[in-house]
């Protein structure tokens, strides 16, 4: 019998590297055209340490997220070529359309309340990695 690898998403998470803060523990990556089209939809919620991570495509000279079908607030927070925050929508309700936001090659999604709470800003720099490997202390 074949063993066929599955790979999983890459675990990643968003540092606010100016406030020395965690702004999104869990960071999952919303993919290609499908996944940047379906996004949050479905959801009920995001826990508290979670969201997901939107990249603009080479040809896109700005961002902006929509909230139709949603059934929660959530905070955008924008992020330039360089990683700093250019724009955060805080407590975006369903039905609404973000901000327009030119420059804009990355969005985080997040709950509301995530960006405040990290007390993140316009002019941040944010790090987008993968968390440390927990490390195993069995014998």
């Amino acid at each position: 019998m074949e063993t066929v690898e599955v790979k999983r998403p890459a675990n990643l998470r968003a540092i606010n590297q100016t406030r020395a803060t965690v702004l999104c523990e869990r960071l999952e990556k919303a993919g290609g055209m499908a996944g940047k089209s379906r996004g949050l939809l479905g959801r009920d919620g995001l826990e508290a340490d979670a969201g997901m991570l939107f990249e603009a495509g080479r040809l896109e000279p700005f961002m902006c997220m929509h909230m139709w079908f949603m059934r929660f607030s959530i905070d955008i927070v924008f992020l330039n070529r360089q990683g700093r925050v250019i724009r955060i929508n805080h407590n975006l309700r369903p039905w609404r359309i973000s901000s327009i936001v030119w420059g804009a090659r990355r969005v985080l999604e997040l709950p509301a309340g995530a960006a405040a709470y990290s007390q993140t800003s316009v002019g941040d720099q944010i790090i987008i990695d993968r968390p440390p490997a927990a490390s195993s202390s069995a014998p």
